[in-house]
């Protein structure tokens, strides 16, 4: 799913992302609720109409982002009390509050409230944010009116095997359209990561989907799918497209890079996004050393296409159960992980 933090992809139309073979975004609950305000956008008639997207949208429930924008924040058994990162003003969210504002943009899968808790955090702490999530997600659950929208329960436990097992019992047994693996991708190295993803897929019901967020990488994608996860949102593609990083077959290409000011050819040679149908590699480096515009909605326009190609092409390996050649073949194909002089200028934005 692309992130469409404040009811739009940065840079691009519906249209773009459409073409680019996006079929479900994401929307940020947090953002929306603070600018514009969720009930203006119920007044307008929806995310959907508000944002010109026909197809499906999830949003979150706010509670990752409140945990990462807000400096100060108060949780209680209740909800959080939080400051709004754009003016400073406080706001209280509970479950109730977060299950009325989705169903006021009126997306098509919501997200349970939960605590994300510190990666650093000790077993005590999180054993506590686990009973206090699982009491959240029951209280989104009974507060749900809207029959018609999916409500997916999020699973947190950080990274202890035991505390991951409770919080997907308990949510197990509450019953759920889809379940979350939530708290990871938050300074956990890739092996603890997947290690948690496996533990906690074992105790998720095989029929119902199981939503990775935030996560990632496309070689976390393929690793992931392999453990048995079938959703993933995450900002790399459009964040990395807005600093010049281009992901390809062959690993990742950095555009500025002086190589490419004479290059002719498309990101990808095989690509068939708009991008790489009438843009050079030249002419890329050229707009985004420039810093026309036109660069990031193009760069943007690549890296969804690739992620899109990416997931169909997993969906079609396991339709004809080749999985593992499939993931065989996708880190055969590397020949460079990225011009490494280009990393450390990416920023975070």
């Amino acid at each position: 799913m692309p992130v469409g933090t404040a009811g739009a992809i940065k840079g691009l139309t519906p249209d773009d992302a459409r073409h680019a073979g996006a079929q479900i975004i994401l929307a940020n609950t947090y953002h929306l609720y603070l600018r514009p305000g969720h009930e203006l956008i119920r007044k307008l008639g929806g995310l959907h109409r508000f944002m010109n997207w026909s197809g499906p949208i999830l949003t979150d429930s706010g509670g990752f982002q409140v945990y990462s924008l807000s400096k100060l924040r108060t949780i209680s058994e209740e909800g959080v009390t939080f400051q709004s990162h754009i003016d400073g003003s406080t706001h209280f969210l509970s479950p109730e509050k977060a299950m009325e504002v989705q169903e006021a943009l009126g997306s098509d899968i919501a997200m349970t409230l939960d605590e994300c808790a510190p990666a650093e955090a000790d077993h005590d702490y999180i054993l506590k944010s686990v009973k206090l999530t699982e009491q959240w997600a029951r209280r989104c659950r009974v507060s749900k009116r809207d029959e018609g929208r999916s409500l997916f329960g999020i699973v947190q436990g950080g990274t202890y095997p035991d505390l991951r097992e409770m919080s997907a019992r308990g949510l197990v047994e509450m019953g759920f359209d889809g379940y979350a693996v939530g708290g990871l991708s938050v300074g956990e190295d890739r092996a603890i990561r997947e290690q948690v993803i496996g533990v906690t897929r074992d105790f998720l019901p095989n029929e119902k989907p199981v939503y990775l967020m935030g996560v990632g990488t496309p070689e976390d994608i393929v690793e992931s799918v392999n453990l048995g996860v079938d959703m993933f949102d995450c900002v790399l593609p459009t964040r990395n497209a807005r600093n010049g990083m281009l992901f390809t077959k062959q690993g990742r290409l950095v555009i500025k890079n002086s190589q490419y000011a004479d290059d002719s050819s498309p990101i990808e040679e095989d690509c068939t996004c708009y991008t790489c149908s009438h843009y050079s590699r030249a002419y890329l480096r050229h707009l985004f050393l420039t810093k026309e515009l036109l660069a990031y909605r193009l760069n943007t326009i690549h890296n969804l296409h690739y992620y899109a190609k990416l997931m169909a092409g997993i969906r079609t390996a396991i339709r004809e159960d080749r999985l593992a050649d499939f993931s065989r073949d996708f880190y055969a194909q590397k020949i460079h992980d990225d011009e490494k002089e280009g990393v450390e200028s990416l920023q975070t934005t």
